[in-house]
């Protein structure tokens, strides 16, 4: 199966100079988008931005200032950047539109794939595939005689005689910041054991096995990183590495073409991409889209042009100008070396991310409570208990439990 077909499939279930081609129409209407601020976010809304009246803000903390921008009346912003779990409060507040009346008026050149339907409606549009997979310096683990590190007990191996060499100043690098970040690194590794979440009635199941040992493989991690590593959002890590500093980290697929640019990278031509680390059952990743909405407090007018706008940011002229940016959903799209890793942890048996309202309360409470077990305030068990108790607080307060 293709990496396309793999990945879209569940998900359906639930950086360039070049000279931009001139917009297919003049845009009269202001519009405004926020996204997430990688670099395949800023290839899009530059093509955007071709149409006239458009700005983009491209912003790491984007997923924190939808919810009330979207749910302002009129919204604050009509274009919104999601991805599986950060789609959940827009449609829990009802703040996005359905599009299937303007996929139907402009949307011929859309496949199937990046159509995302929820109780029978579209609500996004899909233009990207995305997940964490194994970025490792080749030059340095090839000096060493270290092989390809598989799971994650190679990982760590491979640190050990990376810090003994001295090589680099750190041998891993990794997400860890506190909040949204370090739980999403938890979340994976927590789905490579194979552990689920919440169980049919919403209540926690991670103070399991499974989740006390990843949360020791995390815990056995940070020996070999940066010791500010619960500041280290994927930026931080993406930059150690383009400056030379770490060996190894798990980063987004989406950051790879970051490591072959030559205006900001040292490492051009070192960096590969492989496999998320199999976890006991499956790679410790999970498996994501990234696409459009639009607000629903907006004007017709204002949502025509908007879905306009849009596509003219998400067509085969940016995909060609701009392969590398990520693994895109788009006709014109060629996998390259860059998309490997996330190919291969698909290909693994990565799962998706389960997006669903429960675990976007449960990943909160991970977030704000696992340094607590990294810096040794608690151990493990305390650690998960307290976790689900905090999730199980919220989760009264929203109604999913009694």
């Amino acid at each position: 199966m293709t990496l396309k077909t793999i990945i879209l499939a569940s998900a359906l279930s639930l950086a360039s100079t070049s000279v931009w081609a001139a917009c297919a129409f003049e845009n009269d209407v202001p519009l405004k988008s926020l996204t997430a601020g990688f670099e395949a976010w800023k290839a899009a809304t530059d093509a955007m931005a071709e149409c006239g009246n458009f700005s983009a803000s491209l912003d790491q903390e984007f997923k924190e200032k939808q919810p009330e921008a979207f749910a302002a009346n009129p919204a604050l912003y009509q274009i919104g950047g999601v991805a599986n779990e950060t789609l959940i409060p827009l449609l829990n507040a009802g703040s996005i539109r359905p599009l299937d009346d303007l996929v139907a008026k402009y949307g011929q050149s859309l496949s199937p794939n990046q159509l995302i339907a929820v109780d029978g409606k579209i609500m996004a549009i899909a233009m990207m595939v995305n997940a964490q997979h194994l970025m490792y310096r080749e030059d340095i683990l090839a000096d060493l005689g270290i092989e390809e590190p598989k799971t994650y007990d190679d990982v760590l191996a491979a640190a050990e005689k990376i810090k003994e060499a001295g090589v680099v100043e750190y041998p891993l690098g990794g997400t860890f910041a506190t909040g949204w970040d370090l739980a999403q690194e938890f979340v994976n590794m927590y789905l490579g054991e194979g552990g689920n979440f919440v169980d049919d009635n919403n209540m926690p199941t991670i103070n399991t096995p499974e989740g006390i040992k990843s949360l020791e493989t995390l815990k056995a991690m940070t020996a070999y990183m940066d010791p500010e590593y619960l500041v280290s959002d994927s930026t931080y890590v993406q930059q150690q590495f383009q400056q030379g500093k770490i060996a190894m980290a798990s980063l987004w697929a989406s950051r790879a073409a970051a490591m072959e640019d030559p205006a900001e990278s040292q490492v051009v031509g070192k960096v590969k991409m492989a496999s998320a680390p199999m976890g006991t059952v499956a790679p410790a990743t999970s498996l994501w889209w990234d696409g459009i909405v639009l607000a629903k407090n907006m004007t017709d007018e204002q949502a025509d042009a908007a879905f306009r706008v849009a596509l003219e940011g998400m067509d085969t002229e940016m995909v060609k100008a701009n392969n590398n940016a990520a693994v895109w959903l788009i006709p014109g799209y060629e996998v390259g070396p860059l998309a490997a890793g996330a190919a291969a942890s698909a290909e693994n048996g990565a799962r998706p991310y389960p997006a669903s309202t429960a675990l976007g309360i449960l990943h909160s409470a991970i977030g704000n409570g696992l340094a607590a077990y990294l810096t040794g305030a608690k151990d493990a068990e305390t650690t998960l208990a307290d976790i689900e108790a905090s999730y199980l607080t919220s989760a009264k307060e929203a109604g999913l439990i009694d």
